[in-house]
């Protein structure tokens, strides 16, 4: 061959396997993925929503609301537990131990409210049909996450869809509700979640790993 043409032959396959150890090592690097039905945090909000579908609704938008934000709550505080159970960031630590504390809290509340509380009418099913369309968006959102298995990432991605679904709900009650106790409560965990959203939306943007 000529030597005219081997220096940029040569040159021509040492930009290849420049370019294919470029790639091999993105691939090596890329994000790694985790099947949803494998994954903790997702299994916790599916048995969460389980059991807010069994629910049996009254159409008392007060009453109702207060009972489905008990089993929203105790949702929310059980990924918390996952949380501090096997995540390893000190912020999203922090983060699940205020979840926690705020959430039991309410609970607490919520409870005190049903306790003396009896259904009331006019019934108003656009309460429940609110409340439907927030959880069903909710787990579309937690449908589209991509799910890494790395327990501080996957708490901070579905735990802003679970608080954005309160965040609605919340206002729906606002909106439909009858009684001060409920719109008060309802003010105060649109305010916080709106808050922890933010905070996790940041944590993510520097820790997203990819």
């Amino acid at each position: 061959m000529n030597k005219l043409f081997r220096l940029p032959l040569l040159a021509l396959l040492l930009a290849s396997v420049t370019l294919v150890s470029s790639c091999n090592k993105d691939d090596s690097d890329s994000l790694k993925v985790q099947a949803h039905d494998q994954n903790t945090m997702m299994t916790l909000m599916h048995d969460m929503m389980k059991k807010m579908d069994a629910m049996t609704k009254t159409q008392d938008p007060d009453q109702d609301y207060a009972m489905m934000m008990v089993m929203h709550h105790q949702g929310a505080i059980t990924m918390a537990q996952e949380e501090l159970k096997n995540g390893k960031d000190t912020q999203m630590r922090d983060l699940a131990t205020r979840i926690i504390a705020a959430q039991q809290a309410e609970i607490t509340q919520f409870n005190a409210f049903l306790a003396g509380h009896r259904v009331e009418t006019p019934l108003v099913p656009a309460f429940n049909t609110r409340q439907m369309m927030a959880m069903d968006k909710m787990m579309r959102a937690n449908d589209l996450r991509v799910i890494t298995g790395n327990t501080d990432r996957d708490f901070a991605q579905l735990m802003q869809d679970h608080h954005q679904s309160a965040i609605e709900t919340s206002q729906a009650i606002l909106d439909l509700g009858r009684h001060m106790e409920t719109k008060a409560l309802a003010q105060q965990i649109i305010d916080s979640q709106m808050m922890e959203i933010k905070e996790m939306q940041e944590w993510l943007l520097k820790n997203k790993g990819y």
